[in-house]
């Protein structure tokens, strides 16, 4: 049987259009990790393990409550209260693993497919440097199912960083990873694109000498990130980016989106969002 876990290696972009240009980019690498794989990728593979230390290494408590507990069984839930059953169809998790025992993922992307291969939902798990996670759940439209397309939207719910506001949606644009790797996000207010991200890279075989030689090629990797966070952060302020004040974390650790929201959001000026706003 194939193997549908994968190594990924590209990079992360970052571009901010006011009030203040600014831009960013990095280079990473990730891991798409089938949800049912990952125990046997640890009896076969020397340089990653599940829940202890190594080179490379993944740990359930780093995703979904932060308890542990397996992940399927949470994202299967996620998805009970979003109206979508997917059987027995694969989960892919895609996010940066730990390096010698660190990570900080800005966001892990949960690929959810049916039993045929559809790509039936996409669960958007987004960390911020404050230590609080929030779980978008959003179902893909059945025109794109087939082609693995993702264009959906949902409406921010989590405080990620002190330059932006609350008042945002974001845009998902890409394709379920394959060969490349694609995924863009907007953020949108009432005045229009805020800030856009884009995520690519190039799929490996998820073998030893792969992760030894993204290793090397991008040590200390995910303690980058967090460092790279800051010095960003310390530019926009030098820069005269406003600061904004952090609101209490949302009741509900997950955004769910039903099928009847599955189109845009449509952004209008004004102080009120609850047209069109998702369940949270």
């Amino acid at each position: 049987m194939t193997q549908a876990s994968a190594l990924y290696r590209g990079e992360v972009m970052h571009r901010r259009l006011r009030p203040k240009a600014h831009r960013l980019n990095y280079r990473v690498f990730w891991l798409l990790l089938d949800l049912a794989e990952i125990e046997g990728l640890e009896r076969r593979l020397r340089l990653f393990s599940r829940n202890r230390f190594n080179l490379i290494s993944f740990h359930d408590r780093d995703h979904g409550d932060g308890s542990g507990a397996a992940l399927r069984p949470q994202i299967e839930t996620f998805l009970a209260r979003a109206d979508l059953d997917i059987g027995d169809g694969p989960i892919r998790l895609l996010t940066m693993p730990r390096v010698l025992g660190y990570v900080f993922n800005p966001i892990s992307l949960y690929y959810c497919h049916h039993s045929d291969g559809r790509l039936a939902a996409m669960v958007y798990e987004v960390t911020s440097t404050f230590g609080v996670r929030h779980a978008y759940v959003v179902p893909v439209s059945e025109p794109d199912q087939a082609a693995g397309l993702i264009r959906q939207s949902a409406a921010k719910a989590l405080y990620v960083s002190p330059f932006m506001g609350m008042e945002m949606d974001y845009v998902f644009r890409g394709h379920a990873p394959g060969a490349r790797l694609d995924l863009a996000i907007d953020g949108v207010d009432a005045e229009g694109l805020l800030i856009t991200a884009a995520m690519s890279g190039e799929r490996r075989a998820l073998e030893d000498r792969a992760l030894w030689s993204a290793t090397a090629a991008l040590p200390l990797m995910t303690l980058k990130v967090m460092a790279a966070i800051h010095w960003e952060a310390l530019k926009l302020w030098i820069k005269g980016v406003g600061l904004t004040r952090q609101p209490p974390p949302a009741w509900d650790p997950v955004t769910i989106q039903h099928r009847a929201h599955e189109t845009r959001l449509a952004r209008t000026p004004g102080p009120s969002r609850t047209e069109g706003r998702l369940t949270s």
